[in-house]
């Protein structure tokens, strides 16, 4: 029998200090989030960041916590029941980090006859931090829990044609209405050292202006081409012009570098050098909106941008439970089933 697991990044219990910082040890540790050797990472989190960093993430997610739970979960959850009602087979739900684990999830998918799964990691982009940290573990999982279970996992969707359609139409129709000036692509960042590591070629990737232009197949699992190409078929599918969108990254941590230009600078920079009063932003990186969507682009963006002499700012939702990305998804998964 064949069965869906979808799979989003996670969220802590609760907005309390204690809650979140359990859920930051498990994120952190992880040795694809932050690759360094296992006694300095340790370092790091637990003698350093989850002595000081929990009170202020808690206090971040109070602002944007919702009746119903973490915004990031309840919407992952419409995802998943909307994609359920358009499929026959079993749709399951999980979080990489947190109590809805990848092996809950798998568990209960088998638990209903189910051994052929099909993983969906809910990144349109190939990073070591998201898509590979959920197969590896969901491949390490099935080896020693599941080993009559067969997994294939979907690979990053930034270039499907019907996923920019679903991504560009729900940036048409929420921007319908608005008067900006420019619209910046604002991805989650990783540090540029993830970026060499995934480069299968070993040569290809020199993060210098140019290599994400030149065909390779270090593009495969290349999370800066895969950011900047995501622009440009946006683009394309709008026929926006150009010379009013720009890419940039978010969400840097410690002094080694990350992608760059930082979302934070280039707000700033954008009303303050650029003479842009009214900026629209769109988070590609994210299917459903999270801490970094919700708190740090529309809350801590537009104090930014405001502070910088901006005067509109407008933050494009994430696709979420779009019914348009619930037809792309689910069109995937039926294919799966009848193939």
């Amino acid at each position: 029998m064949k069965g869906v697991l979808l799979v989003n990044l996670g969220s802590p219990e609760s907005t309390d200090p204690k809650d979140v910082k359990k859920y930051l040890g498990e994120f952190l540790m992880d040795e694809r989030v932050i690759d360094v050797p296992y006694w300095f990472r340790s370092f790091l989190v637990k003698g350093i960041i989850l002595n000081t960093r929990p009170k202020k993430s808690a206090a971040a997610y109070q602002k944007i916590w919702w009746k119903e739970g973490s915004p990031l979960i309840v919407l992952s959850e419409r995802l998943q029941q909307k994609v359920q009602e358009k499929t026959t087979i079993p749709v399951g739900l999980a979080m990489r980090y947190g109590s809805m684990s990848i092996k809950k999830g798998l568990q209960e998918l088998y638990d209903k006859g189910v051994r052929d799964v099909q993983l969906i990691p809910l990144y349109p982009q190939f990073a070591m931090a998201t898509t590979e940290t959920i197969v590896v573990l969901a491949e390490e999982l099935r080896a020693e829990f599941f080993p009559d279970m067969k997994i294939t996992d979907v690979p990053a969707f930034y270039q499907k044609p019907e996923y920019i359609k679903a991504l560009s139409n729900s940036i048409k129709e929420y921007l319908a209405d608005k008067d900006y000036d420019h619209l910046l692509f604002s991805y989650h960042g990783v540090p540029e050292r993830h970026i060499r590591k995934s480069d299968i070629t070993k040569s290809h990737c020199k993060i210098d202006g140019s290599c994400c232009n030149k065909p390779s197949p270090a593009h495969e699992f290349c999370y800066r081409h895969q950011c900047f190409q995501t622009t440009k078929n946006v683009i394309s599918e709008l026929g926006l012009d150009e010379n009013t969108v720009s890419t940039s990254f978010q969400s840097r941590l410690g002094v080694d570098p990350w992608l760059q230009p930082y979302t934070d600078r280039t707000i700033v920079k954008k009303a303050e050098k650029d003479g842009i009063k009214k900026l629209a932003i769109v988070t590609p990186a994210f299917v459903s909106d999270c801490l970094e969507t919700l708190e740090e682009i529309a809350m801590e963006g537009k104090h930014e941008f405001l502070e910088a002499g901006g005067e509109d700012f407008y933050t494009v939702p994430c696709i979420n439970d779009n019914d348009e990305w619930v037809d792309v998804l689910s069109g995937w998964i039926n294919d799966f089933n009848n193939n």
